[in-house]
């Protein structure tokens, strides 16, 4: 399953890793994913996703 948010869309990035003596070698950043279980008031039932937790934060101003 790939590393992506439901509603934002984040996914991973492309960093380095830097060590002590300045050797750059290339790592992957993955996004902050989490099941969450949402009560959808469009639906009247509860929906499952995979979410960020950047996102969980903000719900209440994304009404779903």
């Amino acid at each position: 399953m790939s590393k992506i948010c439901c509603l934002s869309g984040k996914k991973s990035n492309n960093a380095y890793q830097v060590s002590h003596s300045h050797i750059r070698t290339k790592k992957k950043q993955e996004a902050n994913l989490k099941y969450k279980k949402i009560w959808s008031h469009k639906k009247k039932s509860w929906i499952k996703l995979r979410i960020s937790t950047k996102v969980i934060k903000s719900l209440h101003k994304i009404k779903i």
